[in-house]
């Protein structure tokens, strides 16, 4: 059956920590952009930084909206940001509300990450001191830009971790609040200043069985890992954002049978039985289409 994706408003796919559009020939977004743009929609993936702190990634994806609008004629652009991305695209819709039509956080720590605070509190004297960390993750991120079209934004390693702590991102919510839950694990306001909210997720899953295939899968693994130094949601995460913590606008669902690194509509999602990421991409647009967007 046809699908009709043709929102009114150019979709941008925005990635979040360590992101890219593309190295060599592998694109990050790959299939979840084909998928939509075969069922109608003009999509964009910006280039941002692939560490930074969430202003300084907001400002860039701005410069990029704006291109966007010159490049296509629309008026406004739905922005879908996973993980840290979508704290740029919240920054975006707050700063320039007339420019978004909406904000889709795609497991986003929109309250913080425990993960993050555990990092951030290992980073003290006598372990591993904040320049030397800074040094090698800058680094790496630079030898990830220098494969990818990123080469040209900076990177600050440490400024990112700050981004997306617990007590980082609570500075950040108090300067852009928009789509916030009043309570935890609550919903927030769909609609706000003309920009409409939504956001979904996933938890991994208790039972191995359950995953299917997609257990085998190194990313998977390497977030069950991650999993364990969660304690507020433990049990309820994805190996990197907590499933409450992802909470913003209209909550389309928050427990998916999805780790953090499937919700990018890798392979390892699509081992998977039951949960197929791309189409919740394909079924958004959907939604977005039908509102008008």
């Amino acid at each position: 059956m046809q699908r009709n994706a043709s929102t009114r408003y150019p979709i941008l796919l925005i990635h979040g920590l360590f992101g890219f559009e593309r190295i060599g020939k592998f694109e990050l977004f790959h299939d979840i952009r084909q998928a939509l743009r075969n069922a109608g929609a003009r999509v964009f993936v910006p280039h941002l930084s692939a560490i930074h702190d969430n202003e300084v990634r907001g400002n860039q994806l701005l410069m990029q909206i704006e291109r966007v609008l010159e490049g296509t004629g629309a008026h406004k652009v739905n922005l879908i940001g996973h993980s840290q991305g979508a704290l740029a695209a919240r920054y975006a819709a707050a700063v320039a509300p007339h420019c978004v039509a909406s904000v889709t956080s795609v497991s986003g720590p929109n309250h913080g990450s425990e993960l993050a605070d555990f990092l951030r509190k290992a980073l003290t004297p006598g372990r591993l001191p904040d320049h030397v960390a800074e040094t090698v993750v800058t680094l790496f991120a630079d030898f990830l830009a220098t494969l990818s079209d990123n080469q040209y934004q900076p990177q600050n390693a440490i400024a990112a971790l700050n981004a997306l702590t617990t007590e980082g991102v609570g500075a950040f919510n108090d300067k852009y609040p928009q789509g916030l839950p009043a309570t935890w694990g609550g919903k927030g306001r769909e609609r706000v200043n003309g920009v409409r909210y939504y956001s979904w997720s996933g938890v991994l899953q208790s039972n191995l069985l359950k995953e299917g295939l997609n257990a085998l899968d190194p990313l998977n693994a390497f977030c069950r890992v991650l999993s364990g130094y969660f304690v507020t949601e433990a049990g309820q995460n994805d190996g990197l954002v907590g499933r409450f913590s992802s909470h913003l606008g209209t909550v389309i669902r928050s427990d998916y049978a999805l780790g953090h690194l499937d919700t990018l509509g890798q392979p390892a999602g699509q081992l998977r039985t039951g949960v197929d990421p791309v189409e919740l991409y394909v079924r958004h647009a959907e939604r977005l289409s039908a509102a008008g967007l």
